[in-house]
């Protein structure tokens, strides 16, 4: 008996995603199912994998066009394989890495912020006299990890 695929309904009840996640899945192009006579989708069960590599990924910070690239590198219809999450993982991993210390870095500034009571506006990284740190761009440039110039 030949594969006649998985409906959307069974993609939503196997990955838990609700069908209009699946349906803008698809449009961003993280999975391509196909029309049976009656034009109904239908699904890989390799989609399953995919769809589920895009929920894991999510979890993890990463956005739908970081998780595209990935799943771009591979043949339409497959579902990553072992040699692919040794790729894929290497990539994530330097990424996870780096918010991790970035991450890190904030909650060790925010210590001081929340500890402080703003009783010493010459170590704090949120003041910013005569807006000088605007210069180097929008957003809290101390907290970003910019020095402040000395005086």
């Amino acid at each position: 008996m030949a594969f006649e695929g998985l409906s959307i309904g069974e993609m939503a009840d196997r990955t838990g995603l609700a069908v209009s996640a699946i349906r803008y899945y698809e449009d961003e192009g993280l999975v391509a199912p196909w029309r049976n006579a009656g034009g109904r989708r239908r699904y890989q069960r390799s989609d399953l994998r995919r769809l589920s590599f895009v929920m894991v990924a999510q979890r993890f910070g990463f956005t739908l066009a970081q998780i595209k690239v990935e799943l771009d590198r591979l043949p339409r219809h497959r579902a990553p394989n072992k040699a692919d999450w040794t790729r894929i993982s290497g990539t994530f991993r330097d990424q996870l890495n780096d918010r991790i210390a970035e991450l890190e870095r904030m909650r060790d500034t925010l210590d001081g912020c929340i500890g402080c009571g703003c009783l010493s506006l010459e170590a704090c990284k949120l003041y910013n006299p005569a807006d000088s740190a605007a210069k180097r761009g929008a957003g809290p440039r101390y907290l970003l990890g910019d020095r402040p110039v000395a005086k």
